[in-house]
């Protein structure tokens, strides 16, 4: 059973952009300590101009009021922020309604976030010579709470020892550490189910 949701799609986004900009980052030559702390909305505006360069391209809907780069970007910092929906979208328009002046109604927002899971393989890296693969247990509720509702996406599973109810991430990295491949799927599946994605990028890659 694979996992449908649209958590794992914009983690997965979201550690293709941000270890890009770090990768960025990496490459300006600047004195320790010298530089002024990075603002969240300085944050969120790199952070933009990071998916816009990926998705400049893709157009935006005739009835649509937030472009295609916006929604990865709220998207993306729902992830982030790690809390539910409702407080999620308190934060955003008590604190950065600005940012995002055409910002729809929460449910339609958290509907729109189904749309771009596709989009996450313009984020991805190309293949180096040496790569590594893992696993990541997603915890999604406390496994006592596991199996009281018939929409429950997750399973339960063993991840680092202990027992979970949620997910498990799969990420293929190149010698930067940069995401190449990504696959998930339920807790309850074992690492070898991933072994699709090495053999995928075995003529290309040493994994």
């Amino acid at each position: 059973m694979v996992l449908v949701s649209y958590r794992p799609i914009m983690l997965v986004g979201c550690i293709a952009i941000i270890m890009d900009l770090l990768q960025a980052g990496k490459e300006r030559e600047t004195l320790l300590c010298t530089e002024e702390p990075m603002t969240t909305v300085d944050f969120i505006i790199a952070l933009f101009c990071q998916v816009d360069t990926y998705l400049h391209a893709v157009p935006k809907h005739p009835h649509a009021t937030l472009w295609p780069s916006e929604v990865v970007i709220l998207g993306i910092l729902h992830a982030l922020k790690g809390v539910g929906n409702r407080a999620f979208y308190r934060w955003l328009t008590r604190d950065y309604r600005a940012l995002f002046l055409r910002l729809p109604e929460r449910p339609r927002l958290f509907r729109l976030f189904t749309t771009p899971q596709n989009w996450t393989q313009a984020f991805l890296a190309s293949p180096t010579v040496l790569g590594v693969i893992d696993t990541y247990g997603l915890e999604l509720i406390h496994p006592i709470r596991g199996g009281r509702s018939p929409q429950q996406i997750g399973r339960k599973g063993l991840s680092n020892h202990r027992w979970i109810v949620g997910g498990t991430l799969c990420l293929l990295l190149n010698q930067y550490g940069l995401v190449v491949g990504w696959d998930c799927a339920t807790a309850n599946v074992a690492d070898n189910t991933f072994q699709w994605l090495i053999r995928l990028f075995e003529e290309r890659m040493m994994v």
